[in-house]
């Protein structure tokens, strides 16, 4: 490789995306560690908190799709620096909060609207725009920066909460997301040839502009969903996407802290399971963003299900062991986020590169819908059952239907309409 290619700013671009998702990241998984101190501070359920975690999760994911049609009209840059002040005010106000309700828009809908733009589909449409070489590689890397937030913040967080209160812990995160400010508005751009290059890989005499979609960015999402919603690829992708939220974001990442701290353990333990799996998580998933370059999507992804679905309906019992909780950290891990790549390359190869971010940004809304389904779901299963052990065989048997759903993705003789002001070819 040429010293000229080691340069490209498409890596300068990568990083400062890879930050921000990975303080995003880190403020979207925060919520797991509040459970416990705002009910015994407030006195409020736990079907309530989990509640609020769901419209975070919910919004987390809903404001994709348009966010992704707003980059195209309005810049990245610009929706990036948006979205960490409304993730820092928000933050920031938390510590005022005397009502349920307050927290419901504040972490809900403030928080959730402001780390729906941080999401996936920025990430994907990062990796779109600035690589042709190395993408899935590096959706992978970017995909795994959510997993790297929870391993460098959440057990530092939860020492901050056991020494100083959750007060301590919203202000922290807040003056961290505000700091960010400064290197997205000096060294983000928005594509290649902002800085005179191709795209990295790109081949010369490439046509490497794509075209900007054009009109109203809400009626250019709502035209993509229409042109997902008539074709069965998107159903399927879609709908596993769904189970995949509900088996991570929403069942684990909201309830595992709460579920290790009812068998013994304490809050920065239990927090440090959680960061344990992350560095398995940045592994799987950067490892299944270089598989996806190179293997059929459709099989990683039924592999990457059943996995998941086997270690669910083993967690129940891995709490009578530290050793067998550790087997779970491990095998949960690598598989938490690895199935992002391959469902980023298959949204690609059916509705077309320069429609990636927007097709995702539909199919991540479904993956953060199931987030809340289970988040709220799970805390009232808990409330009703005073066990999570139903909520995670539920999720597992769920993980094994999405993984026989992936196998028939790509099997569609007919392919969908073409979007609005873009060409949806294979990528």
């Amino acid at each position: 490789m040429s010293r000229s290619q080691k340069l490209h700013y498409a890596w300068t671009v990568a990083a400062i995306t890879f930050v921000v998702l990975l303080v995003a990241g880190a403020i979207r998984a925060s919520p797991g560690l509040l459970l416990l101190p705002l009910e015994a501070e407030f006195g409020w359920s736990r079907a309530t908190i989990s509640f609020a975690v769901g419209v975070n999760i919910l919004l987390y994911g809903l404001i994709g799709p348009f966010a992704a049609a707003m980059m195209e009209s309005f810049g990245v840059r610009r929706m990036m620096l948006g979205a960490l002040a409304l993730i820092g005010i928000g933050v920031a106000l938390t510590p005022l909060m005397q009502q349920s309700w307050q927290l419901v828009v504040l972490w809900g809908f403030v928080v959730g609207s402001g780390v729906g733009v941080t999401a996936n589909v920025l990430a994907a449409t990062i990796a779109a725009r600035w690589f042709t070489e190395r993408r899935g590689l590096v959706m992978g890397l970017l995909t795994s920066s959510a997993a790297a937030g929870q391993l460098l913040f959440l057990p530092a967080l939860a020492a901050i909460i056991a020494a100083y209160g959750w007060r301590a812990m919203a202000l922290i995160l807040a003056a961290i997301a505000l700091a960010l400010l400064f290197p997205v508005a000096k060294w983000m751009r928005e594509r290649p040839e902002d800085v005179g290059l191709r795209s990295y890989g790109e081949a010369a005499g490439t046509a490497s502009v794509p075209p900007r979609k054009a009109g109203n960015p809400v009626r250019v999402a709502f035209a993509g969903l229409g042109t997902g919603l008539r074709s069965r690829d998107f159903w399927l992708l879609a709908g596993s996407f769904f189970i995949c939220g509900a088996s991570t974001n929403g069942l684990i990442g909201t309830h595992l802290i709460a579920a290790c701290t009812e068998k013994g353990m304490t809050e920065v333990a239990a927090a440090s399971v959680l960061a344990t799996m992350a560095v398995f998580n940045f592994v799987g998933a950067t490892g299944s963003g270089w598989l996806s370059d190179r293997m059929d999507n459709r099989a990683l992804l039924a592999i990457y299900y059943g996995l998941r679905g086997l270690s669910l309906l083993f967690l129940p019992f891995a709490f009578d062991s530290f050793y067998m909780l550790g087997l779970f950290t491990l095998f949960y891990g690598l598989d938490w986020i690895a199935t992002v790549p391959p469902t980023v390359r298959l949204t690609a190869n059916i509705f077309g590169k320069d429609n990636t971010g927007l097709m995702f940004g539909w199919i991540s809304a479904s993956h953060q819908l199931g987030g809340a389904t289970a988040a709220y779901f799970g805390g009232v299963m808990r409330v009703d059952f005073g066990t999570y052990t139903q909520a995670f065989i539920i999720s597992g048997v769920l993980c094994f239907v999405a993984a026989t759903m992936v196998m028939f993705i790509g099997r569609t003789p007919a392919k969908p309409a073409s979007l609005p002001a873009a060409t949806a070819a294979p990528a």
